[in-house]
């Protein structure tokens, strides 16, 4: 619909209704028609549901097998503990992949719940939601835009599009048709949108669009359509579980079948062995041991000023292969600063930084005070007076100046109090009549002013704009004809310090007579002198450098995606390091009008990529390329219009300082301190935590095999069960855990960033976990509690093929020894298991404190199980004996260095 093509009166019959607004019936025949002004949600899975999915995945419907068995078999105490192990793994599995999908609630916030309308001739307030196609809305300073509109009436009338635009300048808003040629829809000045504000001024408007047919629920449908995908994380834990399933039901079978066929033992005998093997087999406390581990991981990334909201994210961040990034605020300060004033035929520099109002003017190297040129002295005036900034004091010693408004003019005011112009006085002495503010079209801003007996309009803007309402030029304090091969050189100076990444503003002033009051921008913006320009830069962050060249040491590629101008994204692209080499900088335009195809082309190219004038559209859309090219993709946003760009990757970053409410809920990680830095702290942390991850499945599985070798051994030749099932259990759920997690918090090793980013199909149980785990370690930890198995029981008497009642205390003795030496192996791979291939004395053994906590814990847990009666008899343990305690705690030692040894021969092979 060219709605805003018409004139005001022509817009009535375009939507079927007068200058008196709908009937209360014809109203209600639309809302029937229409349906109500609201955001549509898609449904969702109810919470609980997602809760109980957590109740038959592969490793829960395995476990409840094993409890039914041992209702079956006749052990109900094993049944309700197996039956515990899945509830606490279901709450730490929900906990981990459920997260409140708040987005489309913050949306939901921004639209006003009423709105003020006229029907039938007369102005009531309305529910929002019961809004049609065809009302009159009227519209106030501060009002909430609650539907698609067409401007009819407006006096001073501006509106905030931030919400669809993330500009937050306030933009002015008239009612004259306009052919819509060369802009876009949200930019047209005679329409407003659902989701914006009224800044100032008065209105009324037209609704022509309503519901999900606005231009912000189509925001929110595309926030809530980005399908939900399972992290990389999430996705090999699976498989792991999957493995561990497949093997746990083939040697739980074996083990059923070979009891059953071949030493005739009883069936709930039978039973109870394949149960005790099933959960040999199944790492219960991984679950809970890796979530915990991401928490941790999290928690720590807070002081780093990365706010995680995802736990999974943790890992993913470890995995990313690209980042597209904004450019303001994230690369740069977001503190526009002046650099330089060319003045006629003079090019003076500015120092200072931020907006400390502290600096010098600099001319050909020599200081000098505004006073000494009049151009300077006009220049700085009008930078002053045609300005909406507001520049705040710090309160205390040690704060920063602050600004209100938009940082391009808070620049042009900062050089003026540089320069020693005092605004507050001068605008007393020369105060402002009217304002015409910036719009997209004019490209300029202009502010008539009352001097004694005259008028004088300032004027800032686009230098071309500028220049081509310019007829004159101050030069010297004399006012003189401007010449087009003049307007030729000073667009060349122009374009000359645009190269630089500098962005430039234009200034121009004209006197009026004293009884002028037509204050169109057709009579006031011409024939001006033109004054010089102000040519500032958004600095970048000074940590930002090294940052970029720990991204590229380690294998990610960086990708700016901004919607400033191309040559100010590539200076700043080429002062960062994100440009090495060749460049290609691609516009807004020219992303809209390539193919998938293309863009892949593009980015596969070699060169170095900038994506300049851009959009949120586009940003979601690069996103959806790069990850079907498999890359793992970080992605920045701060506006409602980057919520489904941020939802769409791997990772949505959301900027915490000038995010809005609805990109912060869209997002995985929030940066707190709005710095590109922070992220490569946090993909830093994410590649630790992987690795520790995997360090501390090697130390969960390193005991797997002590503890189904020996059911393996009792099906074998009709021994004694070395261990019973509680015993594992206390062993997977409660010895093992701290352990496991002071792991998981350990330091990263000292080349986490000079590896390339790990592949997509790179699997997190791979063969050097098994070796090393399921293999190595196990096998030895196997052997040494199996030996102190049977030196407990020979030294009591018993004879091979001899049975033992499970109360007989030799019996008891016996399988402690096993449970203890589990544990106690358990410690010397906890000590060793914290490097992968350098030995652990060059990090330091107790480098990691949470190593010493652990090792505390498990102590604690296994005194607590053998000296306290009632746990002796749940757990079926007893006390040992000093020379007991001797032999096992040898297996620390023996554990410790069997690895380190295995570390040293690697070393020396490679």
């Amino acid at each position: 619909m060219d709605i805003y093509k018409p004139s005001p009166k022509e817009v009535y019959s375009k939507l079927d209704t007068t200058s008196n607004g709908l009937s209360e019936n014809e109203a209600q025949i639309r809302l029937k028609k229409y349906g109500p002004n609201q955001i549509e949600e898609v449904k969702k899975k109810p919470l609980i549901f997602k809760f109980l999915e957590n109740f038959y995945n592969i490793l829960a419907l395995l476990l409840w097998a094993a409890s039914i068995l041992a209702f079956i078999s006749g052990t109900p105490q094993l049944g309700f503990a197996i039956i515990g192990v899945i509830i606490i793994n279901a709450i730490f599995s929900f906990w981990q992949e459920y997260q409140a999908e708040k987005a489309t609630e913050a949306l939901k916030k921004i639209l006003p719940s009423t709105a003020k309308v006229i029907r039938e001739g007369k102005e009531r307030e309305i529910v929002a939601a019961g809004l049609v196609p065809g009302d009159i809305i009227v519209l106030d300073e501060g009002d909430n835009i609650s539907a698609d509109s067409r401007i009819i009436e407006a006096s001073q009338f501006k509106v905030d599009n931030s919400t669809l635009t993330g500009e937050s300048r306030p933009i002015r808003k008239t009612p004259d048709g306009m052919s819509g040629e060369d802009h876009a829809f949200i930019e047209m000045h005679n329409l407003i949108f659902a989701g914006t504000s009224v800044t100032s001024g008065s209105g009324k408007a037209v609704v022509f669009s309503t519901g999900r047919n606005t231009e912000f629920s189509k925001i929110a449908s595309l926030t809530q359509t980005v399908k939900e995908v399972q992290s990389p994380l999430q996705i090999e834990i699976n498989k792991v579980a999957r493995l561990i399933a497949i093997i746990a039901i083939l040697m739980g079978l074996t083990l059923f079948g070979v009891n059953i066929l071949v030493l005739n033992l009883p069936l709930n005998i039978a039973f109870l062995f394949a149960i005790g093997l099933t959960v040999a087999n199944v790492p219960e406390g991984l679950l809970p041991t890796v979530t915990l581990a991401l928490a941790a991981a999290a928690r720590k990334m807070v002081s780093k000023n990365a706010l995680i909201k995802r736990l999974s994210s943790v890992e993913t961040l470890g995995s990313t292969t690209i980042i597209c990034t904004d450019k303001t605020g994230t690369l740069t300060k977001n503190e526009m600063t002046v650099r330089k004033i060319w003045i006629p035929d003079e090019l003076i520099d500015v120092t200072g930084a931020g907006y400390t109002p502290k600096g010098k003017f600099l001319h050909k190297g020599n200081e000098i005070s505004y006073d000494e040129m009049k151009e300077l002295k006009l220049l700085m005036r009008t930078a002053a007076f045609c300005n909406d900034a507001k520049l705040i004091k710090p309160q205390s010693e040690g704060k920063k100046w602050k600004i209100l408004g938009d940082p391009t003019e808070a620049s042009l005011l900062v050089a003026a109090c540089k320069s020693g112009f005092n605004p507050k006085e001068e605008i007393k002495r020369i105060p402002r009549i009217i304002e015409l503010p910036f719009d997209s079209i004019r490209k300029s801003m202009s502010s008539i002013h009352q001097k004694e007996d005259k008028k004088v309009a300032y004027i800032k803007g686009a230098p071309k704009k500028i220049i081509s309402l310019s007829n004159q030029i101050s030069e010297d304090g004399k006012i003189r004809p401007l010449s087009p091969e003049e307007k030729e050189n000073i667009i060349k100076i122009h374009d000359e310090l645009a190269e630089e990444g500098l962005r430039i503003l234009a200034i121009a002033y004209k006197n009026l007579p004293n009884d002028f009051n037509d204050y169109r921008p057709e009579t006031v913006e011409k024939d001006m002198i033109f004054l010089g320009m102000m040519a500032m830069q958004d600095p970048p962050r000074p940590e930002v450098y090294k940052a970029v060249k720990q991204c590229h040491g380690a294998g990610i590629r960086i990708i700016m995606i901004t919607g400033d101008y191309g040559l100010t994204a590539r200076a700043i692209g080429e002062e960062i390091g994100i440009i090495s080499g060749d460049c290609q900088v691609v516009k807004g335009k020219e992303i809209s009008e390539m193919s998938d195809e293309q863009i892949v082309q593009l980015l596969s190219s070699g060169c170095d990529v900038i994506f300049a004038r851009a959009v949120p559209e586009h940003k979601m859309r690069i996103a959806s390329i790069l990850e079907d090219e498999d890359e793992i993709v970080a992605m920045t946003g701060d506006g409602v219009n980057d919520a489904p760009a941020l939802r769409k990757a791997d990772i949505g970053i959301a900027m915490g300082i000038t995010g809005t409410d609805v990109a912060k809920e869209a997002s995985d990680m929030i940066l707190t301190d709005d710095n590109f830095a922070t992220i490569v702290s946090a993909i830093k942390e994410g590649r630790t935590i992987y690795e520790n991850i995997r360090k501390f499945i090697t130390y969960i599985f390193s005991h797997e095999t002590a503890e189904i070798i020996p059911f393996v051994l009792t099906a074998m030749f009709a021994i004694p069960l070395p261990i019973t099932v509680m015993q594992i259990l206390a062993i997977d759920l409660g010895t093992d855990t701290l352990p496991a997690i002071a792991l998981g918090r350990g330091p990263p090793e000292s080349d986490v960033m000079k590896r390339p980013p790990r592949p997509r199909k790179e699997r997190l149980l791979n063969l050097h976990v098994v070796l090393r785990g399921y293999i190595f370690l196990g096998l030895i930890e196997a052997v040494l509690v199996m030996s102190g198995y049977f030196w407990v029981l020979y030294g009591g008497g018993w004879h091979f093929g001899q049975t033992l009642p499970f109360s007989d205390p030799l019996y008891i003795k016996a399988t402690t020894i096993v449970f203890v030496g589990i544990v106690m192996g358990q410690i010397g791979n906890l000590l060793t298991i914290q490097t992968t291939r350098t030995s652990v004395f060059k990090i330091g053994v107790f480098k990691n404190n949470w190593i010493i906590r652990g090792i505390i814990f498990e102590a604690a847990i296994v005194l607590a199980i053998l000296y306290i009666p009632q746990l002796q008899g749940v757990f079926g343990t007893a006390p040992l004996g000093i020379i007991e305690w001797l032999y096992v705690i040898t297996f620390i030692p023996i554990m410790f260095f069997a690895d380190e040894l295995r570390k040293y021969l690697i070393r020396r092979l490679k």
